[in-house]
Parts: structure tokens; sequence; C-alpha cells
């Protein structure tokens, strides 16, 4: 069973299968909650652009996962594909103990309920990384963050308060560490533009070079204004500047 096939589909497939072969067993409150779940609980457009149409919310978490694992910069937040997924992991797990706890489940049926909490354990751990992920980005650049408003844009109302919190946490320490002991001049943390010393505020290196994989043809632009073609299917070494805008729009995948 992979990771980025519809892991609902495949159990629900299987349990058809087998009640096909070998008659009714399993409980029909089961299967009809499970059906009754795909059809009234629609998975809504989850993304800014059109994904493909044989993208899975579970690919589409995938793909987003990759992207902010490779990007050097904070990518715009999936909230609301986030939080569909993981109530629909809350209805999945619901299910599953329902069905452990049936005396009438057999033994083929609860391995097939095994290999679906099985998938159910990997798909938390894609949500879990992908917001490890974000939130080391949001403590390594929190106070670029909090001084760039087209940033908080990209990150939710959750994280912009966490990166407020955090950034002050730091000057608080930093300043009761070493800068209270500094001359008036020399004590603030304002990243003035310097040619000697280096900036007082880490910011991501978006000319970082990262693989890009185009998902349709079309064209990047670098920071010195060349194009380059992507071809479908095509995989690129580019600085992350010049690819930003298409992992943005799901036209390009980082790898």
């Amino acid at each position: 069973m992979s990771s980025v096939d519809s892991w609902e589909a495949d159990f629900h497939r299987s349990k058809t299968n087998a009640n096909a072969a070998s008659g009714p067993s399993l409980p029909r409150r089961a299967p009809s909650a499970l059906m009754e779940e795909q059809e009234d609980q629609p998975m809504p457009d989850f993304l800014p652009e059109e994904p493909l149409p044989d993208e899975t919310p579970l690919e589409q978490l995938t793909r987003h996962w990759m992207n902010e694992r490779h990007a050097p910069d904070i990518l715009p937040a999936q909230d609301v594909l986030l939080s569909s997924l993981l109530d629909h992991i809350r209805r999945q797990s619901d299910t599953i103990q329902l069905l452990r706890g049936d005396p009438s489940t057999s033994e083929e049926e609860h391995i097939r309920i095994m290999l679906a909490q099985t998938e159910v354990e990997r798909v938390k751990f894609i949500v879990r990384s992908y917001v490890r992920t974000r939130l080391f980005k949001i403590e390594t650049y929190a106070r670029y963050i909090i001084a760039n408003e087209e940033v908080q844009t990209r990150i939710t109302t959750a994280e912009r308060d966490y990166a407020s919190r955090h950034a002050h946490l730091i000057d608080r320490h930093f300043y009761s560490s070493v800068l209270q002991s500094l001359p008036e001049s020399q004590a603030g943390l304002d990243d003035i533009p310097n040619f000697i010393m280096p900036p007082m505020v880490t910011e991501p290196d978006t000319t970082r070079a990262v693989f890009a994989h185009a998902r349709k043809g079309t064209i990047a632009r670098t920071p010195e204004g060349k194009t380059v073609d992507l071809a479908k299917g095509s995989l690129t070494l580019l600085s992350f500047s010049a690819v930003s805008d298409l992992v943005s729009s799901g036209d390009v995948q980082l790898v």
C-alpha cells in the first residue's frame, strides 16, 4: 500500500473484494459509516491553484511537505488542507476502533484493519513532519517574519503569534545576557544596513540551489532576468528565487 495512494479508498476496495468473495461478515454499520463519510464529507479545494485531476488530498499534503522541507524560505500555509485531513484521520481512527471492538469481525478483517491503521499512522507522520518543519523556520527567522508583512501573509494567525512571542523571548534573552552591558548605541537589535558588520536579522537564503521538478511545462525566471524553459517532467537545478512563484502556484515541485 503506497503512502501516496488514497488510503481510505484502498481500505474500502479491500473490504468490498473480501465481502464479494466470502460473503458479508462485517457489521453493516461499519461500511455504511465509511461510505457516508466519503459522501457527506466532500473534500474542498485546498490549494490556490487547480490540483491535478488524479491528485488526492494525501498527495497534495505530501507535495507541500516536500516543498516545505526543501525550500529555504517559509511557504504559504496549507491550514485548510491540514485541518481537513486531521478531521478525516480522526473519523477514520474512530471507525477503526469501532471495527476492532466488534466481536463479529473476523481475523482476516482484523488484518485489513491493521493495514488501514498503519496507513493512518503514516499520514500522521507526514503531518507532524510538515508542522515541525514550519515551526523550525518560524523559530529560525522569527524577527525576519514579524518585520516582513509579505511573509506574514504566508503563515497562519497562530504561527504569526508564535513568531512574535519567540522573537520577544529571544530579544529579552539577548538584552539580559549581553546588550544591557553595552553602550546604548550598540545595544539595539535593529537591522541597519552595514557593509562591515553581518546583518542582525537572520533571513532565508533564497539564492540557494534547489532541484525543481516541473509538473507541467512552464518558464522560470532567474534573478538576473534570464528565462529557463522547464519541460513537463524535467528536473532542473535552479536558485529557489527563480522558482519560488512556480512552487507556490503548483507548477513546480521541489525534490
